[in-house]
């Protein structure tokens, strides 16, 4: 690809040598009509990188919404006088603009001039538009908590890479991330634990120092405004009925109190599957409602229209020993828990669908029956997704056999934590949002697939440190796939995308990312002794 744009465009017509343009200090902004953001995006981005001032004017660098054009595409001219940047929409003249952002070279991902208040910008034309509507990366800020300014760089990081969902999962047994005012204890109780344990499985090391966080709501505010300025949708998730353990800590009526005294169950400091969910009561329900109004109002629906409410991984023993639970379940006539839990997720189906929203879960809430307005993050496999997909319900593709970016990069020794499967670079980059029976049964269930998200779990990831390491140089590749129009996956060029990695890892280095380098680790980025949970061989394709 030439310039070594990640991720590829569609279409790229290069001009001969000689005709580039120069941006420097007399290089103007006209911005049309729904481009004030971009217009101001450049500005900071640009300006701050070669210290000019982009004053409005004609000429220059131009920014046009083109409605012959379809949603996030954008059209990019390159001539030796001007720059055009024409979008769909405002979200795809920005994308245009962080194409422009590239060609301006390595030095306009700093933050001030470096080597020269002047670029030079090889005269093109492209034509380019994504391939999927959802491009998301998660970020687990649970189990280990990352401070506001950690998120709004990581927006800016996936900006970059024209993703446009950022999944935060807010809530788990190990934390409470999100203040909510009618229930103080939440973040007073929820949001702090004792310590962590350091490794997974059979690790005996133990990091004995509190450990805690939270968003107020105003920092939520601010990640909003900051994400929709990006044209990034923000996904919160509350997780229930399972990984709500922190929550039972704050608030112990919440628990199933006939089988276990919740009142002694801390925040938890160690991993996994835990067996202390909520009680599938009346009161329960409520004050999830009462959470989620406040949620609501931080999230406004035209930039988050999706709730997660998880989902996932929810042990039923204590709703079969409990006889609140049973009597439940005789109560509205259901076969088992498993339909207890469906129940539980429909009712928020329901509450979220008469506020405007719509209800997302992991590929759990298909047990037991799904309500009819829910989307799936088919976490587990493809199976999920294809079930749900048949079923009528829109899918985002999240498998953690190929896009888990908490899995090693790599089977050598010096993998820090290594976690699951060996997942390299090239193993993202030919990951295939669409499984072949999908594709198979046509474009009906096709569209069902509203695109992918790559998933980031921080139980062994306790620094920023560590989560650029894991997360890039992979994401780049996640990014190519999820909005580039590439081949079968065996038909990939992955050399190709190696190749323009060069000039990416500049591009990183510049922003400051410490991402894993193609040798392996550096000393510091190796966690030597720290046992994590290994799966060996090539991961099933479930």
């Amino acid at each position: 690809m030439p310039m070594d744009l990640i991720p590829a465009p569609r279409l790229v017509r290069t001009a001969p040598r000689g005709e580039d343009f120069v941006l420097n200090a007399g290089t103007s902004l006209d911005a049309g009509p729904g481009t004030e953001g971009t217009a101001r995006w450049l500005r900071g981005a640009l300006g701050g990188a070669f210290g000019v001032d982009l004053a409005p004017g004609a000429g220059g660098i131009v920014l046009r919404v083109d409605g012959g054009l379809d949603a996030e595409a954008y059209r990019l001219d390159v001539g030796p006088e001007r720059v055009e940047i024409a979008g769909g929409d405002a979200a795809g003249v920005f994308w245009g603009a962080q194409t422009l952002r590239q060609l301006a070279g390595e030095r306009a991902f700093r933050r001030a001039p470096v080597g020269g208040r002047e670029a030079r910008l090889p005269a093109v034309a492209i034509e380019d538009a994504p391939r999927f509507g959802w491009r998301g990366f998660m970020l687990d800020v649970a189990r280990h908590f990352m401070p506001k300014d950690v998120v709004l760089r990581y927006l800016d990081l996936l900006a970059a890479h024209k993703l446009n969902v950022l999944h935060l999962h807010l809530t788990d047994d190990q934390g409470w991330r999100i203040e909510i005012k009618r229930y103080p204890r939440l973040t007073e109780v929820g949001a702090w634990r004792t310590g962590t344990k350091v490794g997974l499985r059979e690790s005996t090391r133990f990091d004995d120092r509190p450990h805690g966080g939270y968003y107020t709501q105003d920092d939520i505010r601010e990640i909003v405004a900051y994400a929709a300025e990006r044209h990034i949708r923000v996904v919160p998730e509350i997780d229930v009925p399972g990984h709500s353990q922190a929550a039972i800590a704050a608030y112990p009526e919440l628990g199933n109190t006939d089988v276990i005294d919740t009142t002694t169950l801390p925040v938890l400091t160690t991993w996994g599957v835990n067996p202390n969910v909520l009680a599938p009561t009346d009161s329960t329900l409520r004050f999830y409602e009462g959470v989620l109004e406040e949620v609501l109002d931080l999230f406004p629906a035209d930039v988050s229209p999706f709730v997660h409410i998880g989902g996932d991984e929810c042990p039923k023993e204590q709703w079969r020993d409990s006889k609140t639970a049973q009597a439940r379940i005789e109560e509205l006539g259901l076969r088992d828990e498993d339909e207890l839990q469906s129940w539980f997720i429909g009712h928020f189906d329901r509450w979220l669908t008469e506020r405007g929203r719509r209800l997302i879960g992991w590929d759990e809430i298909l047990e037991g029956g799904l309500a009819p307005g829910a989307a799936v993050s088919s976490w587990r496999g493809y199976a999920g997704g294809i079930a749900a997909a048949r079923a009528g319900h829109d899918v985002v593709m999240c498998p953690e056999q190929h896009v888990y970016l908490d899995h090693r990069q790599d089977g050598g020794p010096d993998e820090p934590i290594p976690i699951g499967w060996v997942r390299s670079q090239e193993d993202v980059y030919r990951f295939e949002p669409v499984p072949a029976q999908l594709a198979e049964e046509g474009a009906r269930l096709t569209r069902r697939v509203l695109g992918a998200q790559a998933n980031l779990w921080t139980e062994a990831l306790d620094t920023v440190r560590a989560v650029d390491y894991q997360t890039f140089p992979r994401l780049a590749a996640f990014a190519e796939v999820v909005w580039s129009d590439l081949p079968a996956p065996a038909l990939r060029d992955h050399d190709g995308f190696a190749a323009r990695m060069t000039a990416h890892r500049a591009r990183l280095d510049a922003l400051g990312v410490e991402y894993r380098p193609p040798g392996g680790p550096h000393p510091w980025q190796r966690r030597p002794g720290v046992v994590g949970r290994l799966k060996e061989g090539p991961p099933p394709i479930v």
